[in-house]
């Protein structure tokens, strides 16, 4: 009871004296009708009256606060909410008639019917003209203005925090107003039903969100638990993402509290990323080891004008570098990079870019004569499975004897660590590119073994990265945005997902306590459905999939797998550090045979021998197979993927195939 009179609030004192005088002026409408139809009539004012309307008003009023009529803002109430009004006055009536009957009040009970029936009329034809005039004062609600109608999941300290905030914005006047409306908060702890911030009520849970949605008339969502599990984050999401309506997100207030640059959490909002619906937490990395790890060496990128080479300098430069090198062949990637940085650090960072291709041994050779690198991450590749199928001789001259190129200058040079960028899809091979990438990491896994190395050569593994070129997101979201279906290969194709900077953390962490000859693992989490990472891009997107936006699924690609991995048959997993990171087993090579048909692979590669260097590539690799062969023997099974509600299979009839 102590809770009921505590949210019972000042401004609501006021609504209940309103209701109060709509009790006494249907009692005395009552009195006035009954009096001329009645023989039971009472003169205006009389004691058994005033007894009547002091009851009424108080069991009413009672019942109002029990059936939570003062619960909801009267300018959003709607059928379901009048429905309150209605039981809380019926049940005032049946108190009051039950209290004067015991005390021998004389009171027709007619009277008592006639009087809550124009009760029940007054209460709620006052609501809903305060309604309507609140609107009329107040556009913002009606949603005509600026101010969108938001729901805000999360009625905790961070909810608290950015309704308050919301509000508060409005009344500075130097501030960006924030284009919000708060019309309610759904909040899973029961205990929060009910509760008001600010005069914004938590009126459901995340299962009441679409229901919600439609009956509050919201235009925007704000999901406010930056700290929820990511389990149950993930669940929340789906269903947002099921309303079509804009989401966004709010920082951890933490990040937001130690952020001087900017401390105002509304300016922070931001709409939700594609990242937020893998299901897993993002990956966390110790910058004191990595920053101990690159301070004060001359660290050098290949492909450092790419997705994952330029992420690497980004981050490397944060760590106080004596100095980065960008190595790339493509300038316009170079420059955009080597710009940004300049920008940022301006002549605190030693920066030098240099266009060079990996396969010219002898410029690569230079460059290391006259910088003297110590620490070498080798990015530079050709990663377009489709197209290095077309090309495979491409691949081979870029990847492998890219790679071999710079691996064996810097064991010349006695570089003190060289990180090789490795990927899935050099496991169990089905194309040229994976293949020549799993060449690649026998290279770093021959050269660790030479009697008089002194580099500590390491391979890092890991699955598609959001964003990158070449990656699915980017195209997807440019289909949608010009109008066009969107394009998936197979309705049952999964891959396992990473964010670029997740994916450089690794890179960088596993440098930092690599010994030399490991291959580096991320536990990457659930597989993500290719279909279902479409289907909430486009309800992202505001559009609904298969009706405002179509999917077609074109059939796999030349090389394409339905089901990538991340290790092979025969490699283990040894624990590290981080628990996220561990350790492929090496697969033992002949380093005599190995080095033969690595000279054989790059002599038909350099006459374009195309038959000769994938027949090599297969005896090199012998895991190598055809996709028809792998695609065959898989078997997807619903726990090899994120349960996502949508069933493709339900939607043939309206995609092409």
């Amino acid at each position: 009871m102590k809770d009921v009179f505590k949210q019972f609030r000042f401004r609501k004192i006021i609504l209940a004296f309103a209701d109060a005088f709509m009790i006494a002026a249907a009692s005395l409408t009552a009195n006035f009708l009954f009096n001329g139809l009645h023989a039971y009539s009472y003169t205006l004012f009389s004691k058994e009256l005033f007894i009547s309307i002091v009851i009424s008003m108080i069991c009413c009023i009672g019942c109002l606060i029990i059936f939570g009529a003062y619960k909801r803002a009267w300018r959003y109430f709607n059928a379901k909410d009048y429905l309150s009004c209605i039981g809380g006055v019926v049940l005032g009536q049946a108190i009051t008639y039950t209290i004067i009957a015991v005390s021998n009040v004389k009171i027709h009970q007619v009277f008592v019917i006639v009087h809550g029936a124009f009760a029940i009329i007054f209460i709620c034809l006052f609501r809903l003209v305060f309604k309507h005039t609140f609107i009329e004062i107040h556009p913002t609600v009606s949603g005509s203005s600026d101010y969108k109608r938001t729901m805000i999941i999360g009625a905790g300290s961070a909810g608290e925090t950015i309704v308050r905030e919301i509000f508060s914005t409005r009344e500075l006047p130097e501030a960006k107003d924030a284009p919000y409306e708060p019309v309610c908060i759904v909040d899973d702890d029961a205990s929060k039903l009910g509760t008001v911030i600010c005069g914004v009520e938590v009126i459901g849970t995340s299962n009441d969100i679409e229901q919600l949605v439609k009956e509050k008339d919201i235009q925007q969502i704000i999901f406010a638990i930056p700290s929820c599990p990511e389990g149950e984050r993930q669940r929340i999401l789906d269903i947002c993402s099921k309303t079509t309506l804009p989401v966004k997100v709010i920082p951890f207030i933490s990040d937001v509290v130690f952020n001087d640059e900017n401390n105002r959490i509304v300016d922070q909002i931001h709409d939700i990323r594609v990242e937020d619906l893998l299901g897993r937490e993002p990956i966390r990395f110790d910058n004191d080891d990595i920053k101990s790890f690159i301070r004060g060496k001359v660290c050098l990128v290949t492909g450092g004008g790419g997705s994952i080479g330029s992420e690497l300098v980004r981050q490397i430069a944060k760590y106080e570098p004596k100095q980065v090198i960008i190595v790339d062949i493509y300038e316009n990637n170079a420059y955009e990079i080597q710009q940004e940085l300049t920008m940022e650090y301006g002549s605190k960072l030693n920066l030098v870019t240099l266009i060079a291709s990996v396969r010219d041994y002898f410029r690569i050779n230079q460059i290391f004569e006259k910088y003297k690198p110590e620490l070498v991450f080798h990015a530079a590749a050709h990663k377009h499975v489709p197209l290095m199928e077309v090309s495979p001789m491409e691949a081979i001259k870029n990847n492998v004897v890219g790679t071999f190129n710079v691996a064996t200058i810097a064991q010349f040079h006695k570089v003190k660590k060289f990180v090789m960028i490795s990927t899935d899809k050099a496991v169990n091979p089905t194309n040229a590119m994976g293949a020549s990438k799993r060449c690649c990491e026998m290279i770093m896994q021959y050269l660790s073994k030479q009697e008089d190395n002194t580099t500590e050569f390491v391979t890092t593994r890991f699955g598609n990265v959001l964003g990158s070129n070449g990656s699915v997101i980017p195209l997807f979201k440019k289909q949608i945005e010009d109008g066009k279906p969107v394009t998936v290969t197979h309705p049952d194709i999964i891959r396992y997902f990473m964010t670029i900077p997740e994916a450089v953390s690794l890179v960088l962490e596993a440098a930092s306590f690599a010994k030399g000859g490991e291959v580096f693992v991320l536990d990457m989490g659930k597989p993500v459905r290719i279909v279902a990472l479409a289907e909430n891009l486009i309800r992202m997107y505001g559009k609904k999939p298969y009706e405002d936006v179509k999917i077609v699924f074109t059939g796999l690609r030349p090389g394409e797998k339905i089901k990538e991995e991340l290790l092979m048959d025969e490699e283990g997993l040894k624990k590290t550090s981080n628990k996220l990171i561990f350790i492929g087993s090496q697969i033992d090579i002949d380093p005599d045979s190995f080095i033969d048909n690595l000279e054989k692979l790059k002599e038909a590669a350099q006459k374009n021998n195309e038959a000769v260097a994938i027949q090599a590539l297969h005896e090199m690799v012998p895991t190598f197979t055809t996709p028809e062969e792998f695609n065959s023997k898989t078997v997807i099974k619903k726990t090899d993927y994120k349960d996502y509600d949508t069933d493709v299979s339900s939607h043939k009839d309206t995609v092409s195939v």
